[in-house]
């Protein structure tokens, strides 16, 4: 990574961190971009050279599990099948553990439940994430699966993660963060295992 991909990563972290803490000190709606964007010791337009939205803030790895797939389809072994992709990437990668003990996850669930906007982004992001993931594994596995069958299958895995990582959250206070990141892969695997088997 050059310096100057160094420097892009820090000040996107920078206001990621800073819209953290002022909306959960200031509230979501009372936070302006302004604001981040002071906190994060950068300019209002300069804001968004990084982010598109206030609410894109709070999914800033939006993208991980598509390029996850992507990255798992290019090292898949020949007798892989499409389950089998999807569980290594939720196994193998960060993506649950990152949804269930990331710093903005609590923030992020609270959130969902009381602000429109955000309700709108999250089910904009699952919609196009689902729907790439559904139109990579028809492509990479064209004898076993059509367009619908992957979508199912897609929307069942997304699914599962959904329940799972809601489900841990709510138990947010028993369990560590690694507790429930680990609880949550097992309970999506146990919940696919007839497809595992099948698919």
């Amino acid at each position: 990574m050059s310096l100057r991909e160094r420097k892009r990563a820090r000040t996107r972290q920078a206001l990621i961190d800073a819209a953290t803490d002022l909306f959960e000190r200031n509230g979501y709606d009372e936070t302006t971009i302004a604001d981040i964007a002071a906190a994060a010791e950068i300019g209002t337009r300069t804001f968004f050279s990084y982010f598109a939205s206030k609410e894109e803030l709070l999914f800033p790895d939006a993208e991980s599990r598509v390029e996850a797939l992507l990255a798992a389809l290019a090292n898949r072994a020949p007798d892989d099948r499409p389950i089998d992709l999807l569980v290594r990437v939720l196994v193998d990668g960060s993506e649950v553990s990152d949804d269930i003990i990331g710093k903005l996850t609590p923030l992020r669930m609270r959130l969902l439940q009381t602000v429109p906007a955000i309700q709108g982004r999250a089910l904009q992001i699952q919609f196009n994430a689902e729907r790439r993931i559904a139109e990579i594994l028809a492509e990479a596995f064209p004898e076993d699966l059509d367009d619908l069958t992957a979508r199912t299958l897609t929307g069942a895995f997304a699914g599962a993660v959904r329940g799972a990582a809601q489900a841990m959250l709510d138990r947010s206070d028993e369990l560590s963060p690694e507790q429930r990141a680990e609880a949550t892969r097992q309970a999506i695997v146990t919940t696919l295992a007839p497809l595992l088997k099948r698919a």
